[in-house]
């Protein structure tokens, strides 16, 4: 596939990444010249230096033959701009855009084929936000990532001294829980990952991700897990978009207090927020850390735009006795490091937010991807279309999967109509069957299978077995 991505910052950088790892031809369009130069010195991709949002510089970046066009300057305007050009002048068959104001994405009508022809518009400060709040509501998981439009959960423990799972195979979860139907989906130990059969014996420090139907996972963790008590306070270290984002998403359900350095800034939130207490001060400042009780919060985000700053912070307030710290590191060198100390959670943006990317460019049905372990694995939500003749996977059972070594499907999204009742609207009617994808279960047309790679190198080979073949089109 051929791509051009508009921008070379944090989100850039990571999709160029990701993309140009799996055989694609990329090209990166930047104003920084030094920005581009640290890109191509480190992956093989064409770089050009200009302004995205002229046709002559997409012109240079090969627009003419692109199959997709990746927005992701700073400028929402500029990513605008460009994908309107993209269609207008070059044809470009998928346009997708980076949108940080509210304002523009509270009009969608605005990305309409007729105005900007945005073909699909991306917040990542908001997929950001919204994976920390939900890491709030369940305290004890380390990832909590949703597929199939929130009715499957996967979600990652680390399993503990004496906890129910330490010193038992797999097989032992049937029996543990009869009542609720689970499956492991994959198991980290250290950096190794190790496929999970029913004989693999859980230790004490691995990463569990298990998959299960939404409505189960909270008595799933309760099984897995010793239940910690309910987040009631949250302290938040930074006022910039994501913490300003993340105070106005949870202030009505938790008592939140957030600290920004900037007086005007500080008075702007004060303003915006509705029950939220902003204080003025240094997230690194010892003395107001402790003076505002970040001993008696349940959890501190450090989500300032400075990595140290965050790691600082984050140290000190557990020095302090807060119970979990979130924090927010852009570098990746500096995520691996952090993780396994006092930080409970090291989170990447570049790494939280390019699924939301990747699942637009992926070949096949591709309609969810989420990246695991700081990018090393990935789950998919990939669609299943035709039929046994025409698929590598529909009308067969997992067990008769050709699936590459490492591969593992945790679940099945299976759709049925059913008729209207006399208060639902005058449309198709569907009800929605999660199924725990054993070795025995068999994959229909349009089921929605949530896939788990513990390898990268192993996607295209996923996305090749869920594509059928010409003759079906």
């Amino acid at each position: 596939m051929k791509i051009v991505i508009l921008g070379a910052g944090q989100v850039g950088s990571s999709v160029a990444e990701n993309l140009v790892s799996e055989a694609n031809d990329i090209t990166v369009v930047d104003l920084s010249a030094e920005r581009l130069k640290k890109l191509q010195d480190r992956f093989d991709l064409r770089t050009i230096v200009g302004n995205a949002a002229h046709p002559a510089v997409l012109e240079q970046a090969g627009a003419r033959d692109a199959d997709l066009i990746l927005a992701v300057t700073q400028s929402d305007e500029t990513n605008m701009v460009a994908c309107k050009l993209a269609a207008t002048m070059f044809n470009i068959p998928t346009k997708i855009a980076r949108i940080r104001s509210g304002d523009y994405l509270s009009h969608p009508e605005i990305f309409s084929p007729e105005n900007f022809s945005v073909d699909s518009a991306i917040c990542p400060e908001q997929v950001l936000t919204d994976y920390i709040a939900k890491l709030l509501e369940f305290p004890e998981a380390l990832q909590v990532l949703e597929f199939a439009e929130g009715r499957v959960s996967l979600v990652a423990v680390r399993a503990f001294h004496g906890g129910p799972l330490v010193g038992h195979a797999i097989s032992h979860l049937r029996t543990h829980m009869p009542q609720i139907e689970t499956r492991v989906a994959a198991i980290f130990r250290g950096d190794s990952p190790i496929i999970p059969e029913g004989s693999t014996v859980v230790e004490a420090g691995d990463e569990v991700f298990f998959i299960a139907d939404t409505k189960n996972i909270r008595g799933i963790l309760r099984e897995l897990r010793r239940m910690d008590k309910p987040i009631k306070r949250v302290m938040i270290g930074g006022g910039g978009n994501i913490g300003r984002r993340l105070a106005k998403q949870i202030e009505h359900r938790y008592e939140v207090k957030l600290i920004e350095y900037n007086k005007a800034n500080a008075e702007k939130l004060a303003a915006g927020l509705d029950k939220t207490l902003v204080l003025i001060g240094d997230v690194t400042d010892e003395q107001l850390l402790a003076e505002e009780n970040v001993a008696e919060m349940d959890v501190y985000c450090a989500l300032t735009n400075d990595d140290e700053n965050n790691i600082m912070s984050s140290l000190l307030a557990k020095q302090l006795g807060v119970r979990k710290v979130i924090a927010l590191i852009n570098r990746g060198s500096y995520v691996n490091l952090v993780q396994s100390g006092q930080i409970d959670i090291a989170i990447s943006p570049a790494q939280t937010t390019i699924g939301t990317l990747l699942a637009r460019v992926r070949r096949g049905d591709c309609v969810a991807v989420h990246s695991l372990r700081r990018g090393a694995a990935e789950a998919l939500e990939l669609v299943a279309h035709g039929d046994a003749r025409s698929s590598k996977v529909v009308g067969r059972r997992i067990e008769e999967l050709d699936l590459p070594k490492g591969v593992t499907i945790g679940a099945i999204v299976r759709r049925q109509a059913r008729e209207a009742g006399k208060h639902e609207l005058d449309k198709p009617v569907y009800d929605y069957q999660v199924i725990m994808a054993h070795h025995d279960a068999v994959i229909e047309p349009d089921d929605h299978v949530i896939v788990f790679v513990v390898n990268k190198r192993n996607v295209s080979k996923v996305e090749k077995l869920f594509q059928v073949n010409v003759s079906f089109l």
